[in-house]
């Protein structure tokens, strides 16, 4: 089982990146996806999540920014990250979740499958 999560990088604020997590190892229709960030000492903080019927789901300060989608056939979920903010910097990780999603808890359940993470900077 792995999360390859990329396209991270260096942008100026109002900028946009695409970041792409490629899952191998296991069918990727019956899992639902997160992003989280983490900035190093601070918690790790749940970003968006696509369900297996691809509802999404956003923490409050990217809604409208963030957008999430998932391509079953090619593996792949995609964060599309617009009027990026500095406090947007972080490592970006993907993670799996087995079943569909519901509600508002997608932040807090456990995920089965880890990603490496991707280091997104926004500059001011």
């Amino acid at each position: 089982v792995q999360l390859q999560a990329s396209g991270g990088g260096l942008v100026q604020a109002g900028e946009s990146l695409t970041l792409s997590c490629v899952v191998s190892g296991f069918t990727l229709d019956y899992y639902s996806i997160g992003w989280f960030r983490q900035v190093p000492g601070d918690e790790r903080e749940g970003v968006s999540c696509i369900s297996t019927d691809s509802s999404t789901y956003y923490v409050d300060s990217v809604q409208g920014r963030f957008s999430i989608s998932r391509t079953n056939f090619k593996r792949t979920v995609t964060l599309q990250m617009n009027s990026l903010k500095p406090e947007d910097t972080a490592v970006y990780y993907c993670a799996a979740r087995w079943g569909k999603t519901y509600g508002d808890s997608w932040y807090r359940v456990p995920y089965d499958y880890w990603g490496q993470g991707t280091q997104v900077t926004v500059s001011s």
